[in-house]
């Protein structure tokens, strides 16, 4: 058997002083005189689990009520996994509430500050608290439907409807965003093709741009470009008196007419020689130039035209000129984008549908088998229900078209309840009596118990308003859940308790709250009491023994 429910420590809460009780797997009973404290413990509960706090609920003279839980979750997955997401840990699970006569209140998830929700949503994986509304998550019609999958057993079958749900939905979200911007993207479509093709007319490399300024400087200095290369080329190599070549000539001359020269003049000499023949390359080079160097206006005005035309590109666009080619290769980047637009909506259109039959394919199945499963639950919650003594009560299992797809299939669940014969079935949520409540909550929980997620179970006065044969097939019940699991029931039935496979007794003294778990040999005299009162007769002691060999067989 699982054990779920380790330990629970209640500190200054309502009648308890101080209470550390450890709890084991199978079903527990509480009893107790009327005002004990019997459902303190599910009332603790309540609010390790995030229920609202209740500074009057603090005992007299304490400043604040302190209760902590801790969990065995060797055996439930999910809340480990739940914690691992959280990040407050996976191997243990203690949950503290704190709370103060100046309304502050506090939660923690093992040690880590947390809120109320998440203790909430932490509870709902951990125990089951029926008879209080608060924490009654049968009556939610999320766990109502889950607990008829559970017991359909095609949870692989709806983890695929949920995957081909989201999909659908992405892709028709996406589908539905790109058709509403459709005309938008035809308008920026038209931009970029203007803009490509006014960048394309312009555009240049850095290295053409360099070219084209260097052309232009020529060109617009071209008259003092040849006067002053003529006027160089004349003083090189002119003829003239002053002429650089013949005197470099004459230096070389008087210099190679020296004999035995010293190693300074030697080195003057070849100086002088190199430079005269840099300065014969210079004149060719100059000689070149203005041989085939023209003035061209025409030349010069295209270039003007041209480079005026990029440097107004360049600032229309916020760009230096070399640049314009980067900007160019953008846009056509995002043009093939918007080009592409049609292909992209044909392909989002094609998984839109296919996603959609996929799921329609998985829908129709989980429906089919929604509807043998309902019928079936139904039925065995039916014959519980008669045996604990509602013979008219008839619960029924609704599916109502959802009318659109849903991640959890095409159609919602509904536990619907007959409590008398001629009365219209209503929500099990609108049953006023928690006896009833209970005692249907109990029904359910048997017929599915082999599919239930939640290992432990706490019932509070599940037997009100019962007793005799009734009271004992409660008893039975609640010890066949706590043989899968862990059951802790408040009750005033012997019958009941006998059936437990523990006995906690809760008493009070002074104002204060005790539980103690009974040994064997004291169950007889609590169940004896439980029968004939406060005098304890051999005879009521007898019968209480009698009992309790009865349910041990």
């Amino acid at each position: 058997m699982t054990t779920l429910l380790l330990t629970l420590t209640i500190q200054n809460y309502t009648l308890a002083d101080r209470l550390e009780l450890d709890f084991s797997a199978g079903t527990s009973a509480i009893t107790g005189e009327t005002g004990a404290g019997k459902s303190l413990i599910l009332d603790a509960l309540g609010m390790a689990l995030g229920d609202r706090a209740d500074s009057d609920a603090i005992r007299h003279g304490a400043d604040s009520a302190q209760i902590s839980a801790q969990f065995d979750l060797a055996d439930l997955p999910e809340a480990s996994a739940w914690l691992a997401a959280g990040e407050f840990g996976s191997d243990d699970c203690l949950l503290r509430r704190s709370f103060s006569k100046d309304g502050r209140s506090k939660g923690y998830i093992n040690g880590q500050p947390c809120t109320m929700g998440q203790l909430k949503e932490l509870g709902e994986l951990l125990l089951e608290i029926h008879g209080q509304h608060e924490h009654h998550s049968l009556l939610k019609r999320d766990t109502q439907r889950q607990l008829l999958d559970d017991y359909a057993g095609h949870q692989p079958l709806l983890s695929e409807l949920r995957d081909h749900y989201r999909a659908w939905q992405r892709a028709a979200d996406q589908l539905a965003e790109r058709e509403a911007n459709a005309d938008q993207l035809a308008e920026r479509a038209a931009l970029l093709r203007f803009q490509i093709e006014e960048l394309a007319a312009v555009a240049v490399t850095a290295e053409q741009y360099a070219a084209l300024e260097s052309e232009h400087a020529a060109l617009a200095n071209a008259d003092q470009i040849i006067s002053d290369s003529q006027q160089a080329l004349a003083l090189c190599d002119g003829g003239e008196q002053l002429a650089v070549r013949d005197g470099l000539s004459r230096a070389i001359g008087l210099l190679d007419g020296i004999k035995n020269p010293p190693a300074a003049i030697e080195q003057s000499n070849e100086l002088l020689r190199g430079s005269l023949i840099q300065l014969e390359e210079a004149v060719r080079e100059l000689n070149g130039y203005i041989d085939h160097f023209e003035a061209d206006p025409e030349r010069l005005a295209a270039l003007d035209r041209q480079l005026g035309d990029i440097h107004s590109t360049a600032r229309k666009y916020r760009r230096d000129p070399i640049h314009l080619i980067d900007r160019l290769d953008e846009l056509k980047a995002e043009l093939a984008d918007c080009d592409d637009s049609d292909d992209a909506l044909d392909a989002l259109r094609s998984a839109v549908a296919d996603h959609l039959a996929a799921y329609r394919t998985r829908a129709k199945k989980i429906t089919k088998q929604r509807r043998t499963a309902a019928a079936k639950l139904a039925a065995a919650v039916n014959s519980q229900l008669t045996a604990l003594a509602m013979p008219e009560a008839e619960v029924s299992i609704e599916l109502t078209a959802a009318g659109q797809p849903t991640g959890h299939g095409d159609e919602s669940v509904e536990l619907m309840i007959v409590t008398n014969a001629g009365q219209p079935p209503k929500p099990l949520q609108k049953i006023a009596s928690g006896g009833e409540l209970s005692r249907v909550s109990l029904a359910i929980q048997v017929s599915a118990a082999h599919q239930s997620g939640v290992p432990t179970l706490l019932f509070d006065e599940v037997d009100v308003g019962i007793g005799g044969t009734t009271a004992d097939v409660v008893g039975q019940l609640l010890r066949q859940l706590g043989d899968r699991g862990q059951v802790i029931s408040v009750t005033h039935q012997a019958q009941v308790a006998a059936r437990a496979h523990h006995h906690l007794v809760a008493s009070k003294r002074a104002g204060v709250a005790s539980l103690r778990q009974l040994v064997p040999a004291e169950r007889g005299e609590e169940l004896a009491r439980m029968i004939g009162g406060a005098k304890i007769t051999d005879q009521t002691l007898a019968h209480a023994n009698e009992m309790l060999a009865l349910a041990a067989q």
